[in-house]
């Protein structure tokens, strides 16, 4: 079985509820996710990333930093696509990872990237440090279109989800 086929068994698994045939699959699949998210191909990496959302495997939030960081664009946005995942019933995920998502929404060179880590933000509490970077993005005429918009969108959740606290 491959890396691919066990996360796609792993999702199946979290999505059937049945959590100690989850963790027996994720204590035989740690370490090799561990050398994925280390492997020299970037396609490698991506994958690990992804399958630490599939494997739902919150002790790996540290390893999902790494790939934040990475030098690939898809390596990069598949960490963002697994924090997102993660994050969804755990907005502390978000919270922990801020600075960097702040960072990536504003600056990162890949269009890409800079959506999924606008989006990450959702998840997240409606700080107006966020607030503001949100709005200046949704204002910035420098940004493209699709940028704009989904900062837009996320700015209004934020703000929603402030308002019913």
């Amino acid at each position: 079985m491959t890396l691919v086929d066990a996360a796609a068994k792993a999702d199946a698994l979290a999505q059937a509820g049945d959590e100690r045939a989850l963790a027996t699959l994720r204590l035989q699949w740690d370490e090799e996710i561990e050398a994925a998210a280390r492997d020299a191909d970037y396609r490698v990496r991506a994958q690990a990333y992804r399958a630490i959302a599939q494997f739902r495997f919150r002790k790996k939030l540290e390893l999902l930093r790494r790939g934040l960081e990475d030098e690939s664009p898809a390596t990069r946005g598949s960490a963002l696509i697994a924090l997102e995942g993660l994050s969804r019933n755990h907005p502390g995920d978000v919270n922990a990872f801020r600075p960097l998502l702040h960072e990536l929404a504003a600056r990162d060179p890949n269009i890409a990237v800079r959506r999924l880590a606008v989006i990450c933000l959702k998840n997240g509490s409606p700080q107006r440090a966020t607030l503001q970077l949100l709005e200046g993005i949704a204002d910035s005429e420098d940004a493209e279109a699709e940028l704009r918009k989904t900062a837009r969108v996320v700015q209004a959740a934020l703000k929603k989800k402030a308002l019913g606290k």
